[in-house]
């Protein structure tokens, strides 16, 4: 028996679907499968899928491979063709436990395709999981989908409209990870921000964010994936502002800094707006730390375009910088814009950005040399800050949070050592 294994491409959503598969495996009572969990966002997120099934099969022959995921979605052809691939699952049913209760393995290549019409998913429902094997803060499914269609991006094609998990869910499966001892919970989904207008009432991202802190008062740490902060409402400002719990890192889907490139992405924000959201963040919670994703090269950038990206790095202080060259995908309107950006350049801008962010990260771990910080232990060895930052530690039991003075810079981030209390 070597049991259901999980390998996970992309966002963190895909980290928690991916326990939610092994969990609804392991009752179908199926054995010796490996579900590929794949990512659609670039055309190499979907090359490296590919490339680790090819591995995966020569390392265990005998093993059966599902590939599902957002790129199983848009593409299934490109992985039902290939023969290390036994099955190919829609994000549709993937999480349904019926998909697994009647799993057949087919002996052809129509057989090898179980992908439906994911538009016309209408619902999400909560998953109650125990938790995230070998990890030691949870991730928590509060939406799906994406009703806006930014032209670069192909994962609304993968993923389906946007829907919302009920808050009753999403409190219920806190309560019972912080029951199991998980002291952080991350809520994640592919458009967070645009939680609740599905749902009776539509309550908002904030309204959910403050009920999971008034409802769950154990719940040491709560974050936020990725948001868009042109939908950030006054509840989640408030919620900010107002409760310590709620971790002072926000990650922000920015794409670029440009107001023109903005508006050929079809993004529903100006640069303007993100700075402004950034400085009234800043002023309730003045530690607050922001990350933010970036293309560079988008069809049409200019040398000064793109130099607004790297000006809007500095003026809004971002540190976590998730930078990508602009990936062409098929089917998405800036495929077809006429000016595309050569990849040499884009790579070259993609570079300079990361180089920038890293200074910025230096920086932030800089000014915290001295302090104490709360630290979430990852494994031995490893923690993080409640800015995120990760910090070498000596000691400490996964999972704990423990108070640690921050001795010194490394390569990673930051040393530390924990904080001895007098008997």
């Amino acid at each position: 028996m070597t049991g259901i294994e999980t390998l996970t491409f992309g966002c963190r959503l895909n980290t928690y679907e991916s326990e939610v598969m092994k969990t609804e495996a392991e009752k179908a009572g199926l054995d010796d499968v490996l579900i590929v969990n794949s990512c659609a966002v670039t055309g190499e997120a979907v090359r490296q899928t590919r490339q680790a099934i090819r591995k995966a099969r020569r390392d265990n022959p005998e093993r059966r491979i599902i590939v599902t995921g957002c790129a199983a979605q848009t593409e299934a052809e490109t992985f039902a063709v290939m023969p290390e691939v036994d099955l190919v699952i829609g994000n549709g049913d993937k999480l349904k436990a019926e998909t697994y209760r009647k799993l057949t393995f087919g002996v052809n290549l129509n057989d090898k395709v179980q992908v439906n019409d994911v538009m016309s998913v209408t619902e999400t429902a909560g998953h109650l999981i125990e938790g995230m094997d070998g990890r030691a803060r949870a991730f928590v499914q509060v939406q799906n989908g994406c009703d806006h269609r930014c032209t670069f991006c192909i994962i609304p094609y993968g993923r389906g409209p946007s829907r919302s998990v009920p808050m009753g869910a999403v409190v219920e499966q806190i309560k019972m990870l912080v029951g199991n001892g998980y002291k952080e919970v991350v809520l994640t989904g592919v458009d967070i921000t645009s939680y609740g207008p599905d749902l009776p009432g539509t309550p908002t991202l904030g309204k959910l964010t403050q009920q999971i802190l008034r409802h769950v008062p154990d719940l040491p740490r709560l974050r936020i994936s990725s948001i868009d902060s042109i939908e950030a409402d006054e509840a989640l400002h408030e919620a900010i502002a107002s409760d310590m719990r709620l971790m002072p890192h926000l990650h922000l889907s920015l794409q670029s800094g440009d107001d023109m490139i903005l508006k050929r992405m079809k993004r529903r924000h100006l640069r303007a707006d993100t700075l402004e959201f950034v400085h009234a963040v800043r002023r309730a919670r003045p530690d607050m730390v922001f990350g933010a994703d970036i293309i560079a090269g988008f069809p049409t950038e200019t040398d000064e375009m793109f130099e607004n990206s790297m000006k809007i790095v500095e003026e809004a202080d971002l540190t976590y910088l998730h930078v990508f060259p602009y990936s062409k995908r098929q089917g998405t309107p800036a495929a077809r814009i006429p000016n595309q950006v050569p990849k040499a350049i884009a790579k070259r801008r993609a570079a300079a950005l990361r180089a920038l962010g890293d200074q910025q990260f230096a920086k932030l771990c800089q000014s915290r040399v001295g302090r104490t910080e709360s630290v979430l232990v990852e494994r031995p060895g490893l923690g993080r800050t409640e800015q995120f930052v990760p910090v070498s530690l000596v000691e400490g039991v996964q999972g704990d949070v423990m108070d640690v003075r921050i001795t010194d810079v490394n390569s990673t981030g930051l040393t530390g050592e924990a904080v001895r209390t007098a008997a």
